[in-house]
């Protein structure tokens, strides 16, 4: 990748106008060696860079504002360490770049939520200096540099595309009149508070009014046969052509939602059809956009899932029951 296809301002300052301070572990010496350079290209100032062993003996001091961990594999004391790791920078407003592998993914999604970090999947080196381009978006007062075209409209067209699905569940949502009281498992039918007498009715007697329900999930089997049916599209034609891993996550999880199952980050990047860097940022947009949510396994703490919320499952069901059978083979 040349330098000039994806350059900031440099250098990369805080508000006092030093240069941000960054730390990168990796164990795997030529990716160590890249992410350092791409962090130097990017204007930061580096600070401790060493292997993964640094983290785990707590040797890491003054890790800086932001951190960048390589970690394809995982066993209980990588968890460990990343996990105080996650604690440590979430206290300190610090900002996580942790890569892994497929193999790895659900082990270190789970274990590092509280600090939003930013996932990637044994990605190229565009896609980590992507990230660090997000990493600078977010420091107040600087400007950056344009990315490279295609770069550019990529992201342009995740940030959109979500706020728009979430505008349209919202206004789907409002035109059914579902209020947060209205949860799956409520009766279906509910007395309000007593109105005024009515027709020589005692007073204090109300007319019941019926509330209105949740419209029911569609048929799992159903959604499922829509899937299969949109996967069976890249047998003939290029998978790219048809990219929609926004409305491929939702169907996914509205139907194990129907089936009450629990979906796993992994399983979710492979539904949504896009590499599985990507497919996190997705479901980064789509989880503060309020559309997704991550649920914690209770039995086990080392485990996260990703669910619909509530404003989302609504907007499903509502999708669902306003198109007709024939309308569903277009889908």
């Amino acid at each position: 990748m040349a330098q000039a296809d994806f350059a900031y301002a440099l250098p990369a300052n805080d508000a006092a106008g030093v240069p941000l301070l960054l730390s990168v572990f990796a164990d795997r010496p030529d990716v160590r060696l890249e992410m350092r350079d791409d962090a130097e290209m990017a204007g930061f100032r580096i600070g401790q860079v060493g292997g993964l062993a640094d983290l785990l003996d707590g040797q890491a001091q003054g890790l800086g504002g932001v951190v960048l961990v390589d970690c394809p594999a995982v066993d209980g004391a990588t968890l460990a360490a990343l996990t105080r790791l996650d604690l440590r920078a979430a206290h300190a407003g610090a900002q996580l770049v942790v890569s892994t592998s497929v193999s790895a993914l659900d082990d270190v999604f789970a274990c590092l939520d509280q600090s939003a970090p930013q996932l990637l999947v044994d990605p190229s080196r565009a896609e980590r200096v992507i990230a660090l381009g997000r990493v600078l978006g977010q420091v107040p007062g600087l400007r950056l540099r344009e990315l490279s075209e295609d770069d550019r409209l990529t992201l342009l067209r995740l940030t959109e595309q979500v706020g728009q699905i979430a505008q349209r569940l919202e206004r789907i949502g409002a035109r059914s009149g579902i209020t947060p009281l209205d949860r799956e498992g409520e009766a279906a039918l509910a007395l309000e508070s007593p109105r005024p007498a009515f027709f020589g009715a005692p007073a204090g007697m109300g007319e019941p009014v019926l509330r209105q329900t949740r419209t029911p999930l569609p048929d799992p089997r159903l959604v499922r046969r829509i899937i299969r049916s949109r996967q069976q599209r890249a047998r003939f034609f290029d998978g790219e052509l048809f990219a929609d891993p926004a409305w491929d996550m939702l169907l996914d999880l509205t139907a194990a939602r129907a089936e009450h199952t629990r979906v796993s980050v992994t399983s979710l990047c492979i539904a949504s059809g896009v590499p599985p860097t990507t497919a996190l940022r997705w479901i980064g947009q789509m989880t503060e956009a309020g559309l997704f949510e991550r649920v914690e396994d209770p039995s086990d703490r080392r485990r996260a899932f990703i669910a619909l919320s509530d404003t989302a499952s609504d907007g499903m069901a509502r999708y669902f029951a306003a198109i007709d059978q024939q309308a569903l083979a277009l889908v």
